[in-house]
């Protein structure tokens, strides 16, 4: 097992890391909204929350020597259902024509008040 930490995406802000390589396998913790420049939570529309996830999920995988085309399987967490479509719309810029597994739930509550999480497999 191989612990993944990058300073191009935001430190981890409890017990955990980046992300774990294990095997073949890389589980990328969930990512919210922090720049990692600063450290500090970026909020904004749900959009731009998910384009700086994704931006934060693309330098994990990077440090892992992986692109978004290694992703087997997303779970993203928003705090209103009703922003599906909009995320959709970001998220999908990230995955032209591989297209991973995926679950999408609504959830009552995020760290920092966030919009969205997204968490990743990938595969080595």
């Amino acid at each position: 097992m191989q612990m993944i930490e990058t300073e191009k995406a935001p430190k981890a802000i409890g017990p955990y890391s980046q992300a774990v390589k294990y095997e073949n396998l890389l589980f990328v913790s969930g990512q919210i909204a922090i720049d990692p420049e600063t450290q500090e939570f970026a909020g904004g529309s749900v959009e731009e929350q998910t384009k700086r996830v994704m931006e934060n999920i693309r330098a994990i995988l990077e440090e892992a020597g992986l692109t978004f085309n290694h992703v087997l399987k997303t779970t993203i967490y928003l705090k209103n259902i009703n922003d599906f479509q909009k995320v959709n719309e970001v998220y999908g810029g990230y995955f032209k024509e591989h297209k991973p597994a995926r679950a999408t739930v609504e959830v009552s509550n995020l760290p920092k008040g966030a919009l969205v999480e997204i968490e990743v497999i990938a595969g080595i």
